[in-house]
Protein backbone atom coordinates (compact mmCIF):
# COMPACT_ATOMS: atom_id res chain seq x y z
CA UNK A 1 0.00 0.00 0.00
CA UNK A 2 2.83 2.02 0.47
CA UNK A 3 3.70 1.95 -3.24
CA UNK A 4 0.73 2.54 -4.21
CA UNK A 5 0.19 5.84 -1.97
CA UNK A 6 3.47 6.85 -3.60
CA UNK A 7 2.13 6.69 -6.92
CA UNK A 8 -0.90 8.76 -6.06
CA UNK A 9 1.50 11.74 -5.48
CA UNK A 10 0.50 15.19 -3.87
CA UNK A 11 -2.30 16.73 -6.38
CA UNK A 12 -2.04 20.00 -7.22
CA UNK A 13 -2.70 22.73 -9.18
CA UNK A 14 0.54 22.57 -11.25
CA UNK A 15 0.00 18.78 -11.52
CA UNK A 16 -3.39 19.32 -13.10
CA UNK A 17 -2.67 21.39 -15.24
CA UNK A 18 0.73 19.92 -16.52
CA UNK A 19 -1.70 17.03 -17.83
CA UNK A 20 -4.48 19.20 -19.13
CA UNK A 21 -2.63 21.77 -20.95
CA UNK A 22 -0.85 19.41 -23.11
CA UNK A 23 -4.55 17.72 -24.50
CA UNK A 24 -6.21 21.02 -24.92
CA UNK A 25 -3.22 21.97 -27.41
CA UNK A 26 -3.51 18.78 -28.99
CA UNK A 27 -7.15 19.64 -29.92
CA UNK A 28 -6.17 22.65 -31.21
CA UNK A 29 -4.57 21.12 -33.70
CA UNK A 30 -7.88 18.53 -35.20
CA UNK A 31 -9.73 21.47 -36.99
CA UNK A 32 -6.54 22.21 -38.64
CA UNK A 33 -6.04 19.77 -40.20
CA UNK A 34 -10.16 19.31 -41.68
CA UNK A 35 -9.26 22.63 -43.12
CA UNK A 36 -5.83 21.76 -45.21
CA UNK A 37 -7.82 18.92 -45.84
CA UNK A 38 -10.41 20.58 -47.52
CA UNK A 39 -8.73 23.76 -48.74
CA UNK A 40 -6.15 21.41 -50.71
CA UNK A 41 -8.63 20.01 -52.60
CA UNK A 42 -9.97 23.25 -53.16
CA UNK A 43 -7.58 24.42 -55.23
CA UNK A 44 -8.71 21.82 -57.55
CA UNK A 45 -11.46 23.96 -58.70
CA UNK A 46 -14.62 21.52 -58.30
CA UNK A 47 -16.87 20.73 -55.79
CA UNK A 48 -16.87 17.15 -55.96
CA UNK A 49 -13.37 16.55 -54.54
CA UNK A 50 -14.24 18.41 -51.39
CA UNK A 51 -17.44 16.73 -50.92
CA UNK A 52 -15.97 14.01 -51.07
CA UNK A 53 -12.91 14.18 -49.17
CA UNK A 54 -15.86 15.55 -46.41
CA UNK A 55 -18.32 12.88 -46.57
CA UNK A 56 -15.73 10.07 -46.81
CA UNK A 57 -13.65 11.55 -43.77
CA UNK A 58 -17.08 11.73 -41.90
CA UNK A 59 -17.91 8.05 -42.63
CA UNK A 60 -13.97 6.67 -41.40
CA UNK A 61 -14.85 8.59 -38.62
CA UNK A 62 -18.08 7.12 -37.42
CA UNK A 63 -16.47 3.74 -37.92
CA UNK A 64 -13.81 4.19 -36.19
CA UNK A 65 -16.24 6.28 -33.14
CA UNK A 66 -17.57 2.72 -32.12
CA UNK A 67 -13.96 2.25 -30.95
CA UNK A 68 -13.44 5.07 -28.37
CA UNK A 69 -14.10 3.05 -25.72
CA UNK A 70 -11.28 1.63 -25.79
CA UNK A 71 -9.56 5.41 -25.01
CA UNK A 72 -11.73 6.10 -22.11
CA UNK A 73 -11.86 2.15 -20.59
CA UNK A 74 -7.64 2.08 -21.10
CA UNK A 75 -7.54 5.39 -19.13
CA UNK A 76 -9.31 4.32 -16.46
CA UNK A 77 -7.95 0.89 -15.78
CA UNK A 78 -4.67 1.60 -16.51
CA UNK A 79 -4.33 4.34 -13.89
CA UNK A 80 -6.71 2.15 -11.15
CA UNK A 81 -3.53 -0.34 -11.91
CA UNK A 82 -0.99 2.69 -11.75
CA UNK A 83 -2.55 4.00 -8.19
CA UNK A 84 -2.17 0.63 -6.84
CA UNK A 85 1.49 0.16 -7.91
CA UNK A 86 0.70 -3.10 -10.20
CA UNK A 87 3.41 -2.41 -12.19
CA UNK A 88 3.12 -5.28 -14.45
CA UNK A 89 -0.40 -4.88 -14.99
CA UNK A 90 0.49 -1.37 -16.43
CA UNK A 91 2.48 -2.81 -18.91
CA UNK A 92 0.15 -5.91 -19.98
CA UNK A 93 -3.00 -2.92 -20.23
CA UNK A 94 -1.28 -1.98 -23.33
CA UNK A 95 -0.34 -4.66 -24.56
CA UNK A 96 -4.67 -5.56 -24.35
CA UNK A 97 -5.10 -2.51 -25.57
CA UNK A 98 -3.29 -2.68 -28.49
CA UNK A 99 -4.48 -6.19 -29.18
CA UNK A 100 -8.02 -4.91 -29.03
CA UNK A 101 -7.03 -2.23 -31.82
CA UNK A 102 -5.32 -4.38 -34.11
CA UNK A 103 -8.82 -6.78 -34.23
CA UNK A 104 -10.92 -3.95 -34.33
CA UNK A 105 -9.19 -2.29 -37.09
CA UNK A 106 -8.72 -5.42 -39.04
CA UNK A 107 -12.81 -6.28 -38.60
CA UNK A 108 -13.23 -3.02 -40.03
CA UNK A 109 -10.58 -3.69 -43.50
CA UNK A 110 -12.52 -6.67 -44.13
CA UNK A 111 -16.25 -5.50 -43.45
CA UNK A 112 -14.73 -2.79 -45.45
CA UNK A 113 -17.72 -3.60 -48.66
CA UNK A 114 -21.15 -3.93 -46.61
CA UNK A 115 -19.91 -1.51 -44.12
CA UNK A 116 -19.62 1.32 -47.11
CA UNK A 117 -22.70 0.56 -49.23
CA UNK A 118 -24.66 1.01 -45.54
CA UNK A 119 -23.25 4.67 -44.95
CA UNK A 120 -23.72 5.26 -48.70
CA UNK A 121 -27.26 4.51 -48.58
CA UNK A 122 -27.73 6.72 -45.00
CA UNK A 123 -26.05 9.22 -46.26
CA UNK A 124 -26.50 9.66 -50.10
CA UNK A 125 -24.35 11.19 -52.63
CA UNK A 126 -24.07 12.14 -55.90
CA UNK A 127 -22.67 9.40 -58.44
CA UNK A 128 -19.24 11.57 -58.66
CA UNK A 129 -18.84 12.11 -55.21
CA UNK A 130 -19.57 8.71 -53.80
CA UNK A 131 -17.03 7.37 -56.67
CA UNK A 132 -14.50 9.61 -55.49
CA UNK A 133 -15.49 9.23 -51.70
CA UNK A 134 -15.18 5.70 -52.17
CA UNK A 135 -11.45 5.72 -53.87
CA UNK A 136 -10.42 8.37 -50.67
CA UNK A 137 -12.13 5.26 -47.96
CA UNK A 138 -10.53 2.29 -49.93
CA UNK A 139 -7.08 4.04 -49.33
CA UNK A 140 -7.82 5.50 -45.73
CA UNK A 141 -9.36 2.16 -44.03
CA UNK A 142 -6.29 0.21 -44.33
CA UNK A 143 -4.95 2.62 -41.48
CA UNK A 144 -7.85 1.17 -39.23
CA UNK A 145 -5.96 -1.13 -37.48
CA UNK A 146 -3.52 1.67 -36.21
CA UNK A 147 -5.89 4.53 -35.51
CA UNK A 148 -7.47 1.93 -33.60
CA UNK A 149 -4.71 0.69 -31.78
CA UNK A 150 -4.14 4.66 -30.78
CA UNK A 151 -6.69 4.67 -28.95
CA UNK A 152 -5.39 2.52 -26.74
CA UNK A 153 -1.99 4.24 -26.88
CA UNK A 154 -3.53 7.44 -25.91
CA UNK A 155 -5.71 5.90 -23.48
CA UNK A 156 -2.56 4.28 -21.40
CA UNK A 157 -0.01 7.48 -21.39
CA UNK A 158 -2.83 9.82 -20.10
CA UNK A 159 -3.60 7.35 -17.31
CA UNK A 160 0.91 7.48 -17.03
CA UNK A 161 0.22 11.47 -16.84
CA UNK A 162 2.27 11.65 -19.84
CA UNK A 163 0.33 14.25 -22.02
CA UNK A 164 3.31 15.61 -23.22
CA UNK A 165 3.77 12.47 -25.55
CA UNK A 166 0.19 12.99 -26.86
CA UNK A 167 0.88 16.59 -27.53
CA UNK A 168 3.85 15.06 -29.35
CA UNK A 169 1.84 12.25 -30.89
CA UNK A 170 -1.09 14.57 -32.61
CA UNK A 171 1.80 17.76 -34.02
CA UNK A 172 3.74 15.03 -35.48
CA UNK A 173 0.78 12.85 -37.04
CA UNK A 174 -1.12 16.40 -38.43
CA UNK A 175 2.24 18.21 -39.28
CA UNK A 176 3.08 15.11 -41.49
CA UNK A 177 -0.34 14.71 -42.77
CA UNK A 178 -0.54 18.30 -43.68
CA UNK A 179 3.09 18.23 -45.06
CA UNK A 180 1.88 15.13 -48.10
CA UNK A 181 -1.40 16.58 -48.23
CA UNK A 182 0.29 19.53 -49.79
CA UNK A 183 3.17 17.62 -51.66
CA UNK A 184 0.78 14.81 -53.32
CA UNK A 185 -2.23 17.09 -54.02
CA UNK A 186 -0.91 20.61 -55.16
CA UNK A 187 2.84 19.05 -56.01
CA UNK A 188 2.19 15.50 -57.62
CA UNK A 189 -1.49 16.18 -58.53
CA UNK A 190 -3.08 13.20 -56.80
CA UNK A 191 -6.05 14.67 -55.65
CA UNK A 192 -8.60 13.15 -53.52
CA UNK A 193 -6.25 10.06 -53.57
CA UNK A 194 -3.21 12.13 -52.55
CA UNK A 195 -5.49 13.16 -49.52
CA UNK A 196 -5.99 9.95 -48.25
CA UNK A 197 -2.21 8.59 -48.99
CA UNK A 198 -1.01 11.49 -47.01
CA UNK A 199 -3.74 10.32 -43.96
CA UNK A 200 -2.84 6.47 -44.88
CA UNK A 201 1.12 7.37 -44.08
CA UNK A 202 0.32 9.88 -41.13
CA UNK A 203 -1.86 7.16 -39.29
CA UNK A 204 0.91 4.17 -39.90
CA UNK A 205 3.97 6.56 -38.72
CA UNK A 206 1.52 7.74 -35.64
CA UNK A 207 1.51 4.29 -34.55
CA UNK A 208 5.17 3.40 -35.01
CA UNK A 209 5.79 7.15 -32.90
CA UNK A 210 3.33 5.75 -30.17
CA UNK A 211 5.20 2.31 -29.70
CA UNK A 212 8.35 4.62 -29.65
CA UNK A 213 6.64 7.06 -26.81
CA UNK A 214 5.69 3.81 -25.14
CA UNK A 215 9.01 2.20 -25.40
CA UNK A 216 9.60 2.30 -21.36
CA UNK A 217 7.25 -0.23 -21.04
CA UNK A 218 8.79 -3.12 -23.12
CA UNK A 219 11.27 -3.23 -20.30
CA UNK A 220 8.94 -4.68 -18.15
CA UNK A 221 8.54 -8.64 -19.35
CA UNK A 222 4.52 -8.44 -18.20
CA UNK A 223 3.58 -6.57 -21.63
CA UNK A 224 4.38 -10.18 -23.09
CA UNK A 225 3.14 -12.16 -20.48
CA UNK A 226 0.59 -14.42 -21.55
CA UNK A 227 -0.95 -15.75 -18.63
CA UNK A 228 -1.02 -11.94 -17.47
CA UNK A 229 -2.88 -11.07 -20.36
CA UNK A 230 -5.20 -13.26 -21.31
CA UNK A 231 -6.07 -13.55 -17.25
CA UNK A 232 -9.92 -14.96 -17.66
CA UNK A 233 -11.01 -12.26 -14.48
CA UNK A 234 -8.68 -9.23 -15.93
CA UNK A 235 -10.34 -9.84 -19.71
CA UNK A 236 -14.25 -9.88 -18.26
CA UNK A 237 -13.42 -6.65 -16.33
CA UNK A 238 -11.68 -5.10 -19.54
CA UNK A 239 -14.94 -6.20 -21.63
CA UNK A 240 -17.47 -5.17 -19.28
CA UNK A 241 -15.77 -1.51 -18.29
CA UNK A 242 -15.23 -1.10 -22.35
CA UNK A 243 -19.17 -2.18 -23.16
CA UNK A 244 -20.35 0.14 -20.72
CA UNK A 245 -18.74 3.08 -22.12
CA UNK A 246 -19.81 1.88 -25.64
CA UNK A 247 -23.62 1.69 -24.36
CA UNK A 248 -23.44 5.36 -22.79
CA UNK A 249 -21.73 6.73 -25.95
CA UNK A 250 -24.40 5.66 -28.44
CA UNK A 251 -26.75 6.77 -26.50
CA UNK A 252 -25.30 10.15 -26.31
CA UNK A 253 -24.81 9.94 -29.68
CA UNK A 254 -28.52 9.33 -30.21
CA UNK A 255 -29.29 12.36 -28.65
CA UNK A 256 -26.64 14.62 -30.48
CA UNK A 257 -27.91 12.91 -33.88
CA UNK A 258 -31.65 13.44 -33.11
CA UNK A 259 -31.25 16.96 -31.99
CA UNK A 260 -29.60 17.57 -35.89
CA UNK A 261 -32.01 15.46 -37.53
CA UNK A 262 -35.03 17.15 -35.47
CA UNK A 263 -33.95 20.22 -36.36
CA UNK A 264 -34.58 19.13 -39.94
CA UNK A 265 -38.29 19.60 -39.79
CA UNK A 266 -37.85 23.39 -38.93
CA UNK A 267 -36.88 24.13 -42.63
CA UNK A 268 -32.82 24.57 -44.03
CA UNK A 269 -32.20 27.72 -42.37
CA UNK A 270 -32.92 26.70 -39.07
CA UNK A 271 -30.49 22.94 -39.62
CA UNK A 272 -28.05 24.83 -40.80
CA UNK A 273 -27.94 27.66 -38.04
CA UNK A 274 -28.34 24.71 -35.22
CA UNK A 275 -25.24 22.81 -37.40
CA UNK A 276 -22.86 26.22 -37.16
CA UNK A 277 -24.22 26.68 -33.40
CA UNK A 278 -23.04 23.07 -32.50
CA UNK A 279 -19.92 23.76 -33.56
CA UNK A 280 -19.80 26.02 -30.05
CA UNK A 281 -20.44 22.63 -28.20
CA UNK A 282 -17.83 21.49 -29.99
CA UNK A 283 -15.45 23.63 -28.56
CA UNK A 284 -16.56 23.71 -25.67
CA UNK A 285 -15.89 19.79 -25.62
CA UNK A 286 -12.14 20.72 -26.78
CA UNK A 287 -11.66 22.75 -24.51
CA UNK A 288 -12.85 20.96 -21.45
CA UNK A 289 -11.54 17.65 -22.97
CA UNK A 290 -7.86 18.37 -21.11
CA UNK A 291 -9.38 18.86 -17.50
CA UNK A 292 -11.71 15.88 -18.01
CA UNK A 293 -8.80 13.68 -18.95
CA UNK A 294 -7.00 15.15 -15.89
CA UNK A 295 -9.72 13.73 -13.86
CA UNK A 296 -9.43 10.16 -15.37
CA UNK A 297 -5.68 10.53 -14.67
CA UNK A 298 -5.86 11.31 -11.19
CA UNK A 299 -9.39 10.23 -10.25
CA UNK A 300 -8.01 6.63 -11.10
CA UNK A 301 -4.46 6.84 -9.63
CA UNK A 302 -6.78 7.57 -6.23
CA UNK A 303 -9.04 4.32 -6.79
CA UNK A 304 -6.29 2.10 -7.28
CA UNK A 305 -4.61 3.64 -4.45
CA UNK A 306 -7.67 3.57 -2.20
CA UNK A 307 -7.29 6.79 -1.27
CA UNK A 308 -10.66 9.07 -0.33
CA UNK A 309 -8.31 12.25 0.22
CA UNK A 310 -6.86 12.02 -3.56
CA UNK A 311 -9.94 11.20 -5.12
CA UNK A 312 -11.73 14.19 -3.80
CA UNK A 313 -9.15 16.67 -4.34
CA UNK A 314 -8.70 15.08 -7.46
CA UNK A 315 -12.20 15.64 -8.61
CA UNK A 316 -12.07 19.29 -6.96
CA UNK A 317 -8.81 20.36 -8.48
CA UNK A 318 -9.96 19.35 -12.06
CA UNK A 319 -13.46 20.68 -11.92
CA UNK A 320 -12.41 24.00 -11.16
CA UNK A 321 -10.13 24.57 -13.86
CA UNK A 322 -12.95 22.98 -15.85
CA UNK A 323 -15.28 25.68 -14.05
CA UNK A 324 -12.73 28.87 -14.98
CA UNK A 325 -12.93 27.33 -18.55
CA UNK A 326 -16.41 27.62 -19.08
CA UNK A 327 -16.79 30.60 -17.65
CA UNK A 328 -14.10 32.47 -20.11
CA UNK A 329 -16.33 30.15 -23.02
CA UNK A 330 -19.35 31.65 -21.64
CA UNK A 331 -17.94 35.14 -22.00
CA UNK A 332 -16.43 34.59 -25.47
CA UNK A 333 -19.81 33.22 -26.61
CA UNK A 334 -21.80 36.07 -25.52
CA UNK A 335 -19.92 38.93 -26.66
CA UNK A 336 -18.18 37.51 -29.87
CA UNK A 337 -20.86 34.75 -30.33
CA UNK A 338 -22.48 36.41 -33.53
CA UNK A 339 -19.22 37.99 -35.39
CA UNK A 340 -18.09 34.31 -34.72
CA UNK A 341 -21.27 32.84 -36.86
CA UNK A 342 -21.06 35.37 -39.05
CA UNK A 343 -16.79 34.24 -40.03
CA UNK A 344 -19.14 30.33 -40.19
CA UNK A 345 -21.93 31.09 -42.43
CA UNK A 346 -21.79 33.57 -44.95
CA UNK A 347 -25.99 33.77 -45.33
CA UNK A 348 -27.74 36.26 -44.08
CA UNK A 349 -30.98 33.97 -43.00
CA UNK A 350 -28.44 31.70 -41.34
CA UNK A 351 -26.98 34.30 -39.61
CA UNK A 352 -29.44 35.83 -38.39
CA UNK A 353 -31.31 32.55 -37.00
CA UNK A 354 -28.27 32.00 -35.13
CA UNK A 355 -28.58 34.94 -33.83
CA UNK A 356 -31.98 33.91 -31.61
CA UNK A 357 -31.09 30.83 -30.21
CA UNK A 358 -27.16 32.07 -29.19
CA UNK A 359 -28.70 32.49 -25.40
CA UNK A 360 -28.73 28.73 -25.61
CA UNK A 361 -24.80 28.28 -26.26
CA UNK A 362 -24.09 30.95 -23.92
CA UNK A 363 -25.67 29.04 -20.98
CA UNK A 364 -24.72 25.34 -22.56
CA UNK A 365 -20.98 25.84 -21.17
CA UNK A 366 -22.02 26.33 -17.14
CA UNK A 367 -25.05 23.98 -17.37
CA UNK A 368 -23.04 21.25 -19.18
CA UNK A 369 -19.84 21.64 -17.18
CA UNK A 370 -20.95 18.97 -13.96
CA UNK A 371 -21.69 16.02 -16.99
CA UNK A 372 -18.98 16.76 -18.51
CA UNK A 373 -16.47 16.93 -15.96
CA UNK A 374 -18.64 13.92 -13.55
CA UNK A 375 -17.48 11.59 -17.25
CA UNK A 376 -13.99 12.05 -16.61
CA UNK A 377 -14.32 10.91 -12.74
CA UNK A 378 -16.48 8.34 -13.17
CA UNK A 379 -13.97 7.00 -16.10
CA UNK A 380 -11.33 7.37 -13.99
CA UNK A 381 -12.98 5.44 -11.42
CA UNK A 382 -13.96 3.09 -13.95
CA UNK A 383 -17.31 3.19 -12.33
CA UNK A 384 -18.61 2.68 -16.03
CA UNK A 385 -22.18 0.67 -15.02
CA UNK A 386 -23.42 4.13 -13.22
CA UNK A 387 -22.16 5.95 -16.41
CA UNK A 388 -24.28 3.65 -18.71
CA UNK A 389 -27.03 3.68 -16.17
CA UNK A 390 -27.57 7.50 -15.57
CA UNK A 391 -26.82 8.13 -19.32
CA UNK A 392 -30.03 5.99 -20.04
CA UNK A 393 -32.08 7.97 -17.51
CA UNK A 394 -30.60 11.20 -19.20
CA UNK A 395 -32.14 10.09 -22.39
CA UNK A 396 -35.21 9.38 -21.17
CA UNK A 397 -35.53 12.82 -19.93
CA UNK A 398 -34.20 14.05 -23.15
CA UNK A 399 -36.64 12.21 -25.45
CA UNK A 400 -39.42 13.14 -22.30
CA UNK A 401 -38.44 17.18 -22.90
CA UNK A 402 -38.58 16.89 -26.58
CA UNK A 403 -42.28 15.49 -26.68
CA UNK A 404 -43.26 17.80 -24.34
CA UNK A 405 -41.49 21.11 -25.36
CA UNK A 406 -40.55 20.80 -28.90
CA UNK A 407 -44.83 21.21 -30.16
CA UNK A 408 -44.97 23.73 -28.29
CA UNK A 409 -41.92 25.36 -28.87
CA UNK A 410 -40.28 24.05 -31.75
CA UNK A 411 -36.67 24.78 -32.31
CA UNK A 412 -36.44 26.74 -28.83
CA UNK A 413 -38.08 23.30 -27.43
CA UNK A 414 -35.25 21.37 -28.81
CA UNK A 415 -32.35 23.40 -27.68
CA UNK A 416 -34.02 23.11 -24.11
CA UNK A 417 -34.01 19.74 -24.74
CA UNK A 418 -30.66 19.30 -24.77
CA UNK A 419 -29.75 21.84 -22.04
CA UNK A 420 -31.93 19.75 -19.96
CA UNK A 421 -30.16 16.46 -21.00
CA UNK A 422 -27.00 17.70 -19.87
CA UNK A 423 -28.42 19.10 -16.18
CA UNK A 424 -30.20 15.32 -16.22
CA UNK A 425 -26.60 13.50 -16.72
CA UNK A 426 -24.40 16.06 -14.44
CA UNK A 427 -27.59 15.33 -11.46
CA UNK A 428 -27.75 11.35 -12.15
CA UNK A 429 -24.38 11.14 -11.91
CA UNK A 430 -23.61 13.34 -8.90
CA UNK A 431 -26.12 11.38 -7.07
CA UNK A 432 -23.74 8.36 -7.93
CA UNK A 433 -20.43 10.59 -6.41
CA UNK A 434 -20.81 9.27 -2.50
CA UNK A 435 -21.20 5.73 -3.59
CA UNK A 436 -17.55 6.48 -5.48
CA UNK A 437 -15.69 7.31 -2.61
CA UNK A 438 -17.14 5.06 -1.16
CA UNK A 439 -15.89 2.58 -3.24
CA UNK A 440 -12.76 3.79 -2.44
CA UNK A 441 -12.55 3.51 1.31
CA UNK A 442 -13.97 0.10 0.88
Amino acid sequence: MAEAAAQTGEITHARVLKIAIPIVLANVTVPILGVVDTAVVGQMGLAAPIGAVGIGAIILSALYWVFGFLRMGTTGLTANARGAGRTGEVSAMLSRALMIGGLGGLAVVLFQVPLFALSFALSPASAEVEELARGYMAIRVWSAPAIIGLYGITGWLIALERTRAVLVLQLWMNGLNIGLDLWFVLGLGWGVEGVAFATFLAEWSGLALGLWLCRDVFANPAWRDRARIFDRETLVRFASVNGDILLRSLMLQGIFVSFLLLGADFGDVTLAANHVLVQFLEVTAFALDGFAFAAEALVGNAMGARSVRALRRSAVLTSLWGLVIVVGLSLVFALFGGAIVDVMAKNAAVQAEARIYMPYLVAAPIIGIASWMLDGIFIGATRTKDMRNMMALSLAVYLASVALLVPSLGNHGLWASLLISFVARGVTLGLRYPALERSAAA
